[in-house]
Protein backbone atom coordinates (compact mmCIF):
# COMPACT_ATOMS: atom_id res chain seq x y z
CA UNK A 1 0.00 0.00 0.00
CA UNK A 2 1.19 3.51 -0.82
CA UNK A 3 0.47 6.01 1.99
CA UNK A 4 1.05 9.76 1.76
CA UNK A 5 2.08 11.34 5.08
CA UNK A 6 1.89 15.13 5.45
CA UNK A 7 2.80 17.29 8.42
CA UNK A 8 2.01 20.87 9.41
CA UNK A 9 4.90 23.37 9.00
CA UNK A 10 4.73 25.22 12.34
CA UNK A 11 7.32 23.79 14.73
CA UNK A 12 9.44 20.67 14.42
CA UNK A 13 7.09 18.53 16.50
CA UNK A 14 4.55 18.20 13.71
CA UNK A 15 7.20 16.57 11.54
CA UNK A 16 8.55 14.25 14.24
CA UNK A 17 5.06 12.96 15.12
CA UNK A 18 4.19 12.24 11.53
CA UNK A 19 7.63 10.74 10.89
CA UNK A 20 6.87 8.33 13.74
CA UNK A 21 3.72 7.27 11.90
CA UNK A 22 5.56 7.09 8.57
CA UNK A 23 8.23 4.79 9.99
CA UNK A 24 5.57 2.60 11.63
CA UNK A 25 3.80 2.34 8.26
CA UNK A 26 7.03 1.33 6.54
CA UNK A 27 7.71 -1.27 9.24
CA UNK A 28 4.38 -2.83 8.28
CA UNK A 29 5.19 -3.00 4.56
CA UNK A 30 3.76 0.29 3.25
CA UNK A 31 5.47 2.64 0.82
CA UNK A 32 5.47 6.22 2.13
CA UNK A 33 5.64 9.66 0.47
CA UNK A 34 6.28 12.67 2.71
CA UNK A 35 5.35 16.36 2.50
CA UNK A 36 5.25 19.31 4.86
CA UNK A 37 8.30 21.56 5.18
CA UNK A 38 9.00 23.96 8.03
CA UNK A 39 11.45 23.58 10.94
CA UNK A 40 10.82 19.84 11.18
CA UNK A 41 12.32 19.20 7.76
CA UNK A 42 15.73 18.81 9.38
CA UNK A 43 14.52 15.58 11.00
CA UNK A 44 13.18 14.42 7.63
CA UNK A 45 16.60 15.08 6.11
CA UNK A 46 18.52 13.41 8.96
CA UNK A 47 16.45 10.26 8.47
CA UNK A 48 17.23 10.23 4.76
CA UNK A 49 13.80 11.02 3.32
CA UNK A 50 13.02 13.24 0.36
CA UNK A 51 10.10 15.53 1.15
CA UNK A 52 7.83 17.72 -0.95
CA UNK A 53 7.64 21.26 0.49
CA UNK A 54 4.40 23.14 -0.27
CA UNK A 55 3.80 26.83 0.45
CA UNK A 56 4.46 27.45 4.18
CA UNK A 57 1.84 28.94 6.51
CA UNK A 58 2.46 30.54 9.93
CA UNK A 59 -0.84 31.31 11.67
CA UNK A 60 0.72 31.55 15.14
CA UNK A 61 3.40 33.98 13.98
CA UNK A 62 0.96 36.15 12.04
CA UNK A 63 -1.80 36.20 14.66
CA UNK A 64 0.02 36.16 17.99
CA UNK A 65 3.29 37.89 17.11
CA UNK A 66 2.96 40.12 14.05
CA UNK A 67 -0.21 42.09 14.53
CA UNK A 68 -3.28 39.91 14.78
CA UNK A 69 -6.09 39.68 12.26
CA UNK A 70 -4.60 42.10 9.70
CA UNK A 71 -1.40 40.09 9.28
CA UNK A 72 -3.39 36.87 9.29
CA UNK A 73 -5.72 38.05 6.54
CA UNK A 74 -2.89 39.37 4.35
CA UNK A 75 -0.38 36.61 5.08
CA UNK A 76 -1.68 33.29 6.34
CA UNK A 77 -5.01 33.31 4.50
CA UNK A 78 -3.65 33.62 0.93
CA UNK A 79 -0.79 31.27 1.83
CA UNK A 80 -3.39 28.77 3.02
CA UNK A 81 -5.05 28.68 -0.39
CA UNK A 82 -1.67 28.15 -2.04
CA UNK A 83 -0.83 25.32 0.35
CA UNK A 84 -4.13 23.53 -0.41
CA UNK A 85 -3.39 23.91 -4.14
CA UNK A 86 0.14 22.57 -3.68
CA UNK A 87 -1.06 19.55 -1.69
CA UNK A 88 -3.74 18.82 -4.29
CA UNK A 89 -1.16 18.76 -7.07
CA UNK A 90 1.21 16.62 -4.98
CA UNK A 91 -1.51 14.08 -4.21
CA UNK A 92 -2.43 13.89 -7.87
CA UNK A 93 1.20 13.17 -8.78
CA UNK A 94 1.75 10.62 -6.01
CA UNK A 95 -1.66 8.93 -6.37
CA UNK A 96 -1.53 7.29 -2.90
CA UNK A 97 -4.02 4.81 -1.45
CA UNK A 98 -4.30 6.83 1.78
CA UNK A 99 -3.32 10.18 3.26
CA UNK A 100 -2.60 10.47 6.98
CA UNK A 101 -1.91 13.99 8.19
CA UNK A 102 -1.98 16.57 10.97
CA UNK A 103 -2.02 19.36 8.36
CA UNK A 104 -5.37 21.08 7.86
CA UNK A 105 -4.51 22.06 4.29
CA UNK A 106 -3.58 18.53 3.28
CA UNK A 107 -6.87 17.46 4.84
CA UNK A 108 -8.68 19.95 2.62
CA UNK A 109 -6.81 18.80 -0.48
CA UNK A 110 -7.43 15.06 0.01
CA UNK A 111 -11.15 15.00 -0.89
CA UNK A 112 -10.45 17.22 -3.92
CA UNK A 113 -7.84 14.73 -5.09
CA UNK A 114 -10.03 11.73 -4.29
CA UNK A 115 -7.65 10.32 -1.67
CA UNK A 116 -9.05 8.63 1.49
CA UNK A 117 -8.20 10.86 4.46
CA UNK A 118 -7.01 9.90 7.95
CA UNK A 119 -6.43 12.76 10.40
CA UNK A 120 -4.00 12.49 13.30
CA UNK A 121 -3.87 15.59 15.51
CA UNK A 122 -4.47 16.88 19.03
CA UNK A 123 -5.74 20.27 17.87
CA UNK A 124 -9.15 20.97 19.39
CA UNK A 125 -11.21 24.08 20.25
CA UNK A 126 -11.09 23.25 23.97
CA UNK A 127 -7.37 24.04 24.06
CA UNK A 128 -7.87 27.73 23.28
CA UNK A 129 -8.94 30.65 25.45
CA UNK A 130 -8.79 33.16 22.59
CA UNK A 131 -12.20 33.40 20.89
CA UNK A 132 -10.84 33.69 17.34
CA UNK A 133 -8.50 30.72 17.75
CA UNK A 134 -11.23 28.67 19.41
CA UNK A 135 -13.65 29.39 16.57
CA UNK A 136 -11.06 28.48 13.96
CA UNK A 137 -10.21 25.21 15.74
CA UNK A 138 -13.90 24.37 16.06
CA UNK A 139 -14.54 24.84 12.34
CA UNK A 140 -11.46 22.84 11.41
CA UNK A 141 -12.29 20.00 13.81
CA UNK A 142 -15.85 19.74 12.53
CA UNK A 143 -14.62 19.63 8.94
CA UNK A 144 -12.00 16.96 9.65
CA UNK A 145 -14.45 14.79 11.57
CA UNK A 146 -16.72 14.78 8.52
CA UNK A 147 -14.05 14.47 5.83
CA UNK A 148 -11.82 11.84 7.42
CA UNK A 149 -12.44 8.11 7.57
CA UNK A 150 -10.87 8.24 11.03
CA UNK A 151 -9.70 11.03 13.35
CA UNK A 152 -6.90 9.86 15.67
CA UNK A 153 -6.40 11.97 18.80
CA UNK A 154 -3.01 11.30 20.49
CA UNK A 155 -3.04 12.30 24.14
CA UNK A 156 -1.63 11.66 27.61
CA UNK A 157 -4.44 13.15 29.66
CA UNK A 158 -7.59 11.38 30.87
CA UNK A 159 -10.77 12.02 28.91
CA UNK A 160 -11.64 15.71 29.25
CA UNK A 161 -14.46 18.03 28.23
CA UNK A 162 -11.94 19.71 25.91
CA UNK A 163 -11.62 16.53 23.83
CA UNK A 164 -13.70 16.59 20.62
CA UNK A 165 -16.56 14.14 20.33
CA UNK A 166 -16.16 11.45 17.70
CA UNK A 167 -12.36 11.14 17.73
CA UNK A 168 -10.40 7.94 18.35
CA UNK A 169 -8.05 8.42 21.29
CA UNK A 170 -4.60 6.87 20.82
CA UNK A 171 -1.42 6.89 22.95
CA UNK A 172 1.16 9.67 22.45
CA UNK A 173 3.31 9.70 19.33
CA UNK A 174 7.10 9.93 19.44
CA UNK A 175 9.81 9.53 16.81
CA UNK A 176 11.83 6.57 18.08
CA UNK A 177 14.77 6.35 15.66
CA UNK A 178 18.32 5.10 16.06
CA UNK A 179 20.16 8.11 17.45
CA UNK A 180 22.89 8.73 20.04
CA UNK A 181 22.29 10.17 23.49
CA UNK A 182 23.61 13.72 23.46
CA UNK A 183 25.92 14.33 26.42
CA UNK A 184 25.13 13.05 29.91
CA UNK A 185 21.81 14.80 30.48
CA UNK A 186 20.31 15.64 33.87
CA UNK A 187 17.72 18.22 32.79
CA UNK A 188 16.84 18.53 29.09
CA UNK A 189 15.18 21.79 28.06
CA UNK A 190 13.36 21.69 24.72
CA UNK A 191 12.31 25.20 23.59
CA UNK A 192 9.87 25.97 20.81
CA UNK A 193 9.76 28.74 18.24
CA UNK A 194 7.72 30.87 20.66
CA UNK A 195 9.50 30.17 23.97
CA UNK A 196 12.62 32.34 24.09
CA UNK A 197 11.83 33.14 27.74
CA UNK A 198 13.03 29.63 28.62
CA UNK A 199 16.60 30.98 28.47
CA UNK A 200 16.20 32.45 31.97
CA UNK A 201 14.99 29.09 33.28
CA UNK A 202 18.08 27.41 31.82
CA UNK A 203 20.33 29.91 33.59
CA UNK A 204 18.52 29.59 36.89
CA UNK A 205 18.68 25.78 36.79
CA UNK A 206 22.42 25.92 36.17
CA UNK A 207 22.86 28.35 39.04
CA UNK A 208 21.01 25.83 41.22
CA UNK A 209 23.61 23.21 40.33
CA UNK A 210 21.69 21.27 37.68
CA UNK A 211 23.40 19.98 34.54
CA UNK A 212 21.20 21.39 31.77
CA UNK A 213 21.24 20.33 28.12
CA UNK A 214 19.29 22.71 25.88
CA UNK A 215 18.08 21.33 22.58
CA UNK A 216 19.41 23.69 19.93
CA UNK A 217 21.87 25.26 22.39
CA UNK A 218 25.66 25.46 22.21
CA UNK A 219 26.18 21.89 23.47
CA UNK A 220 23.50 20.36 21.27
CA UNK A 221 24.45 18.05 18.42
CA UNK A 222 21.86 17.46 15.66
CA UNK A 223 20.38 13.98 15.94
CA UNK A 224 17.65 12.16 14.03
CA UNK A 225 15.59 11.65 17.19
CA UNK A 226 15.65 13.31 20.62
CA UNK A 227 13.86 10.39 22.29
CA UNK A 228 17.04 8.52 23.38
CA UNK A 229 18.32 11.72 25.03
CA UNK A 230 15.00 12.32 26.79
CA UNK A 231 15.02 8.72 28.04
CA UNK A 232 18.48 9.24 29.55
CA UNK A 233 17.49 12.46 31.35
CA UNK A 234 16.09 12.87 34.85
CA UNK A 235 13.77 15.73 33.90
CA UNK A 236 12.38 17.44 30.81
CA UNK A 237 11.30 21.09 30.63
CA UNK A 238 9.32 22.14 27.56
CA UNK A 239 6.57 24.54 26.46
CA UNK A 240 4.30 22.43 24.32
CA UNK A 241 2.60 19.34 23.05
CA UNK A 242 5.27 17.62 20.98
CA UNK A 243 7.82 17.23 23.75
CA UNK A 244 5.07 16.36 26.23
CA UNK A 245 4.29 13.38 23.99
CA UNK A 246 7.96 12.43 23.70
CA UNK A 247 8.53 12.72 27.46
CA UNK A 248 5.52 10.45 28.00
CA UNK A 249 6.96 7.76 25.71
CA UNK A 250 10.45 8.28 27.17
CA UNK A 251 9.11 7.79 30.70
CA UNK A 252 10.78 10.99 31.95
CA UNK A 253 9.05 13.48 34.30
CA UNK A 254 8.16 16.71 32.53
CA UNK A 255 7.59 20.34 33.53
CA UNK A 256 5.39 22.13 31.00
CA UNK A 257 6.10 25.88 30.70
CA UNK A 258 3.56 27.19 28.13
CA UNK A 259 3.74 30.44 26.16
CA UNK A 260 1.07 30.35 23.43
CA UNK A 261 -2.68 29.92 23.83
CA UNK A 262 -2.58 26.34 22.53
CA UNK A 263 0.37 25.48 24.79
CA UNK A 264 -1.51 26.76 27.84
CA UNK A 265 -4.42 24.50 26.93
CA UNK A 266 -2.13 21.47 26.56
CA UNK A 267 -0.41 22.26 29.88
CA UNK A 268 -3.75 22.56 31.65
CA UNK A 269 -4.81 19.11 30.47
CA UNK A 270 -1.42 17.36 30.68
CA UNK A 271 -1.11 18.37 34.33
CA UNK A 272 -3.99 16.00 35.04
CA UNK A 273 -1.81 13.07 33.92
CA UNK A 274 0.91 11.30 35.88
CA UNK A 275 4.35 12.60 35.01
CA UNK A 276 3.52 16.23 34.19
CA UNK A 277 3.31 19.55 36.02
CA UNK A 278 2.65 23.08 34.76
CA UNK A 279 5.09 25.88 35.64
CA UNK A 280 4.75 29.53 34.71
CA UNK A 281 7.99 31.20 35.81
CA UNK A 282 11.71 30.44 36.17
CA UNK A 283 11.26 30.36 39.96
CA UNK A 284 8.63 27.66 39.60
CA UNK A 285 10.89 25.70 37.24
CA UNK A 286 13.71 25.63 39.81
CA UNK A 287 11.40 24.69 42.68
CA UNK A 288 9.60 21.97 40.73
CA UNK A 289 12.92 20.53 39.50
CA UNK A 290 13.82 19.77 43.12
CA UNK A 291 10.66 17.70 43.53
CA UNK A 292 9.58 16.54 40.06
CA UNK A 293 6.45 14.54 39.27
CA UNK A 294 6.51 10.75 39.11
CA UNK A 295 7.73 9.23 35.82
CA UNK A 296 5.01 8.79 33.16
CA UNK A 297 4.31 5.36 31.64
CA UNK A 298 2.91 5.31 28.10
CA UNK A 299 3.30 3.20 24.97
CA UNK A 300 4.16 4.80 21.65
CA UNK A 301 0.93 5.18 19.68
CA UNK A 302 2.59 5.33 16.23
CA UNK A 303 2.17 1.61 15.64
CA UNK A 304 -1.47 1.71 16.61
CA UNK A 305 -2.15 4.56 14.14
CA UNK A 306 -0.24 2.78 11.35
CA UNK A 307 -2.12 -0.49 11.86
CA UNK A 308 -5.46 1.30 11.84
CA UNK A 309 -4.66 3.27 8.68
CA UNK A 310 -3.51 0.15 6.83
CA UNK A 311 -6.52 -1.83 7.99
Amino acid sequence: MHVAVAHYPEGAGHATRMLAVARALEARGATVSLAGGGPGKRFVDLLGYDEYVPTPVDFIGDYQEDGGLRETLTGSVPDSARRVRDFYRWLQREDPDRLVTDDMFAAMAAPLAGVPLYVCTHNAPGLYDDAVERAGAWGLTEYQLRAAREFYFPTVWPHADADPEGVTRVPPLALDADAPVVGDPDVVVVPSTYSTALEESVQRLREAGRDVLQVGGEDWEPVASTLPTLRAANLVVCPGYSTVMEAAVAGTPCLVYPFTSEQRGVARLASRATGFRTVTSPDEVVRAARNPPAPPVYENGAGRVAEAVLA
